[in-house]
Order: C-alpha cells, then sequence, then structure tokens
C-alpha cells in the first residue's frame, strides 16, 4: 500500500528468490540475501555499489546455492561488461 505522497508503507514486504523467482516467506529461515560488489571491468576495482542477490531456503536446502549464485553472479557480470564495452 502507498500512501499520498507515494512512499511504500506496507510493514512487510516479501521478497523474491533471485535465482528460481519463488516468494520468500517470512518463516523461511534457510534463505539468505547476498551483496555482492560491483567491480569496474577496465580497472579492476570496487566501484561503491553492490547487486544483492536473495536465495530462497529451498534452494540452500538442495545444495545448489553455491551454483545459483555463480551463475547469477557471472550473468550479471557479463551485462556489467556489455554496458561498459557499448559505452
Amino acid at each position: 500500500m502507498q500512501n499520498e505522497n507515494g512512499d511504500n508503507v506496507d510493514l512487510y514486504v516479501p521478497r523474491k528468490c533471485s535465482w528460481t523467482n519463488r516468494l520468500i516467506k517470512a518463516k523461511d529461515h534457510g534463505s539468505v540475501q547476498i551483496n555482492v560488489g560491483n567491480v569496474d571491468p577496465t580497472t579492476g576495482l570496487y566501484t561503491g555499489d553492490s547487486t544483492t542477490y536473495a536465495l530462497a531456503g529451498y534452494i540452500r536446502h538442495k545444495s545448489e546455492g553455491d551454483m545459483a549464485l555463480t551463475d547469477l553472479a557471472s550473468k550479471n557480470d557479463a551485462k556489467l561488461l556489455a554496458s561498459a564495452i557499448a559505452e
């Protein structure tokens, strides 16, 4: 729900798993949210911003969290590299 100014005033906003697009429920205590720092492709230095990934407990329970995070980060890296080349 939003107020008159357009600000989000909900008490709870559910997250979605970045890998499976499943909703992460409030009682999913196995879920994690990880911030991965972005690196400048030319200098190799940290740019100061990061990309957030949320992984559901279901993925971690199946021991696929490492594979999911690696694939998500590599896809994001390819997008950032392509945008840097286009500039």
